[in-house]
């Protein structure tokens, strides 16, 4: 395990978390920009425990599918089944694209995002305790 690593990994994860955070309470939030930081905290998070367990983050873990990566985490903890519905998890892979680029343009409401950022919120916590 490289501890530096993994806290480096934290560190961008929380950032993506306090800019989620900060923007939707703006007066008019970005929401897409919400939703964007929302998806790359839970990504960065969950990175962060697999370099924790040993996994190198190569090529083929540069991959923003959390769907994917809770994959990769459940074949190290099975606990992982638990912590993000198929639904959520799909939404919030989705985020990394549909929310940045005109081409696929959405525009999440504040509800989903909230959302996006209570599910972000919730995979810290439980990556946070998997690795102390």
């Amino acid at each position: 395990m490289n501890d530096e690593l993994v806290n480096l990994w934290i560190i961008k994860a929380d950032h993506d978390l306090k800019t989620a955070k900060d923007e939707i309470t703006a007066n008019d939030p970005a929401t897409d920009t919400v939703c964007f930081h929302a998806q790359q905290c839970v990504e960065k998070y969950l990175k962060a425990y697999l370099v924790f367990n040993g996994i190198e983050i190569i090529k083929s873990l540069k991959t923003h599918d959390i769907s994917e990566l809770i994959d990769y985490c459940k074949d190290i903890d099975k606990d992982f089944e638990q912590l993000i519905s198929d639904n959520d998890a799909d939404r919030l892979t989705n985020y990394s694209i549909e929310a940045r680029y005109p081409d696929d343009f959405y525009l999440p409401s504040v509800e989903e995002s909230n959302q996006a950022i209570y599910i972000a919120e919730n995979v810290k916590e439980f990556v946070k305790v998997k690795i102390k």
